[in-house]
């Protein structure tokens, strides 16, 4: 009886779940194949009778699979004919004949592996196949290019990454190969996760959620996309300088996260000042927002993916001079050094820096690396509010602007104190 029940177990399952997608295939072939004059390829008791026959066949001989390989081959030439028959009628789709080739394998799959396996094949056969127009829409807005940008992302995690040696082996750099890539790949996933959000998830959209989520791949580039907005418009808008004001507020939030990412003890020390700035922000921008009389038409921001490999690169080749210079520094120059040196790279990407500060093994303290990390934000916030004059002119840039300076002010007071 024990070993009656779980074949009597994956018998039943087999049958039931072929049962399930024949019916939803013949749902399909209904909706789909039938107006568009193809043949159809079974009918309900088919599907069933062929999950039936894989379930038997493999069982007879589950080590050769010679008459479950033959019972495959003949499903095959049986659908040819078929197929053949579509192709007079310039039909091309194969989808039925891999819908047979899963319910012909679920006897096999029911028997080698735990139920949630031919449970969870079921599941996405019946959703892919009721998911056709969506899948449709999605293709026609998915940009082809998409597909290289995902590939490139799986090459610096899943291929570049492992590969790279985890001792250190560059010479004044205090860190290993694998953790310089490291860095590269969490920002390159934080920025990649923005960009996909703003691109896919809120296609159509207002200024105000252009910044909040531009912000979270790049603020400073969405000031000035942002700005030069305010400078198309002529005039101030309220919304477009809450966009502008709450990137930044979504960039100190994106700290914190790099911060706990690469060195949690500053991360939680960092948190208290970074969360009071960032909520100073999100003031600034709904004190804009009130003063909004009319809806800004959608806004896109640049069609720009920020994972490029020459980002990448670029990036890693600034991330290790940042960590030689701040190395240099604390080394001759101490805190002092390094308070100015923060101040200047705030006015680059700030990421490197960060990421230098928080990873390298200096002779100095928490607090000053707290410091640095502070000080470099808010002169970021300095070199925005510039952009924002310059790309949106005074006069329509000036509140955003001003609000950025007085964040940056703030950020640099509470470091150096």
């Amino acid at each position: 009886m024990a070993d009656f029940t779980p074949d009597f177990l994956n018998f039943l399952l087999t049958i039931i779940f072929s049962f399930l997608i024949g019916l939803e295939i013949k749902t399909y072939n209904l909706q789909y194949v039938e107006e568009q004059g193809q043949i159809f390829f079974g009918t309900t008791r088919t599907f069933t009778f062929v999950g039936i026959l894989g379930y038997l066949f493999y069982k007879i001989d589950p080590s050769h699979l010679i008459i479950y390989g033959l019972g495959f081959i003949g499903l095959t030439v049986f659908y040819a004919l078929v197929y053949y028959r579509n192709l007079q009628k310039e039909k091309y789709s194969i989808l039925p004949f891999l819908i047979l080739q899963l319910v012909y394998s679920l006897g096999a799959i029911s028997s080698l592996y735990p139920f949630w396996m031919p449970a969870f094949i079921f599941v996405l056969t019946v959703f892919i196949l009721n998911q056709k127009n969506a899948f449709r829409k999605i293709s026609e807005r998915v940009n082809v290019y998409e597909f290289e940008t995902f590939s490139k992302m799986i090459l610096l995690s899943a291929v570049i990454l492992p590969l790279l040696p985890k001792t250190h082996i560059i010479p004044y750099i205090p860190l290993s190969p694998f953790k310089i890539w490291f860095a590269v790949v969490v920002i390159s996933a934080i920025s990649y996760g923005g960009y996909i959000m703003q691109k896919y998830l809120f296609p159509s959209k207002g200024f105000f959620l252009t910044g909040l989520i531009g912000g979270t791949y790049s603020s400073t580039a969405t000031t000035i996309v942002l700005s030069r907005k305010l400078k198309e418009a002529g005039h101030y808008s309220a919304e477009i300088s809450a966009g502008i004001v709450i990137a930044t507020s979504v960039m100190f939030l994106r700290i914190i996260v790099i911060a706990f990412v690469f060195n949690a003890q500053i991360g939680k020390m960092i948190l208290i000042p970074f969360i009071t700035l960032s909520f100073f922000s999100l003031l600034f921008s709904l004190w804009f927002l009130r003063e909004k009389k009319n809806h800004s038409r959608s806004q896109s921001m640049s069609d720009t993916n920020p994972l490029e490999l020459g980002t990448a690169f670029a990036f890693t080749l600034l991330f290790i001079i940042m960590i030689v210079l701040t190395q240099f520094i604390t080394a001759h120059y101490g805190n002092a050094g390094l308070q100015v040196f923060s101040f200047i790279a705030g006015f680059t990407d700030i990421d490197p820096f960060i990421l230098s500060v928080l990873t390298g093994k200096y002779n100095i303290t928490q607090t000053e690396i707290i410091s640095a990390v502070m000080i470099a934000s808010g002169s970021n916030n300095l070199m925005k509010a510039g952009y924002a004059l310059y790309f949106g002119g005074i006069r329509n840039a000036l509140a955003s602007a001003g609000a950025l300076i007085i964040l940056g002010g703030i950020m640099i007071g509470w470091a150096l104190l």
